[in-house]
């Protein structure tokens, strides 16, 4: 009774098409009825005597098939429905567009072999723990450079990432705020939430400043990529002012694990489309019998009959 009760058309607005489809059966009924042709020439009294043996056929005729056809493609595609399921995209882990610095600081040895280099360590444990998530890259130095818009092929994010040097960066410098805003422009283009990880071993003067000024509209998280023992300094003015969580460098993986956790559940979001539930449609069960009823048009002199 309560699938009854929950029973409705997606798109009501498709079963308009019955209308039609009834009228031409009728029309196509009355031509086809040999007593309505002559009921105005010849007295009924004497009709059903002088048309012998052309009664209405009472078995089933193309016409007839045809529109219980169009009734059940009508109904089909109307998008019957009583059952909620959730999306497949309900329990998806967020994406994440990565902010990587990629500067000669960043060759610095001090986190072997170098810090760089940690930080690919770093993303490939992270993709490990978020397999299957979209993950973007984008490269800053001086200028900031979208590397991979967001992907769920996360050996793709990783070459990419291992492809990337000081040398290749065609502007030196730290442009950090833009890099941020680039990312955050990028999430907001797919519409589905997400995070933003900054991978960093410092940040400009200048570019607190400017990030104090930006305003984000998705979560920010940053890994300070420098030994314990050296203090953040400006990474965690950069923190404040992004309002974001900074996550120290680790030499096992509970700084990745703990990022995957923020970006896991800061990044999500419920109520943008393809979320949450939705109502699960049944019209592919009458696809068997549309088939059936196309089957009978292939039989020789079947529509002349």
């Amino acid at each position: 009774m309560s699938a009854l009760a929950a029973f409705h058309f997606e798109r009501p607005v498709w079963l308009l098409l019955l209308l039609p489809a009834l009228a031409l059966w009728y029309l196509e009924r009355r031509r086809s009825d040999e007593n309505e042709r002559w009921r105005g020439v010849i007295d009924p009294a004497l009709l059903r005597h002088l048309l012998v043996g052309r009664e209405r056929s009472s078995g089933v005729t193309p016409n007839a098939l045809l529109l219980m056809a169009w009734i059940l493609g009508t109904i089909a595609v109307a998008g019957p429905a009583w059952e909620v399921e959730p999306s497949p995209f309900a329990d998806a882990k967020p994406p994440a567009m990565i902010v990587l610095k990629v500067t000669p600081s960043m060759a610095t040895a001090d986190l072997a072999p170098t810090r760089l280099d940690r930080a690919r360590q770093k993303l490939s444990d992270l993709l490990g723990l978020r397999e299957g998530a979209a993950t973007g890259l984008i490269a800053y130095s001086g200028a900031s450079h979208l590397v991979l818009p967001p992907t769920p092929d996360g050996s793709v994010v990783l070459d990419l990432a291992k492809a990337l040097s000081p040398e290749i960066m065609p502007k030196e410098g730290d442009d950090l705020a833009d890099a941020v805003a680039l990312a955050d422009a990028i999430l907001a283009g797919h519409r589905r939430g997400g995070s933003i990880l900054v991978m960093a071993d410092a940040a400009a003067g200048e570019q607190i400043d400017r990030l104090a000024g930006t305003t984000l509209t998705h979560p920010a998280t940053i890994l300070a990529l420098l030994p314990p023992e050296l203090d953040p300094g400006r990474l965690e003015d950069a923190e404040r002012a992004l309002r974001a969580d900074l996550v120290a460098t680790t030499v096992d993986r509970s700084d990745v694990e703990t990022v995957a956790r923020r970006l896991d559940r800061a990044g999500r979001i419920v109520d943008v489309a393809g979320e949450g539930q939705h109502w699960k449609e049944a019209g592919y069960w009458l696809t068997p019998l549309l088939a059936l009823l196309t089957l009978l048009w292939f039989r020789r002199g079947w529509v002349i009959a």
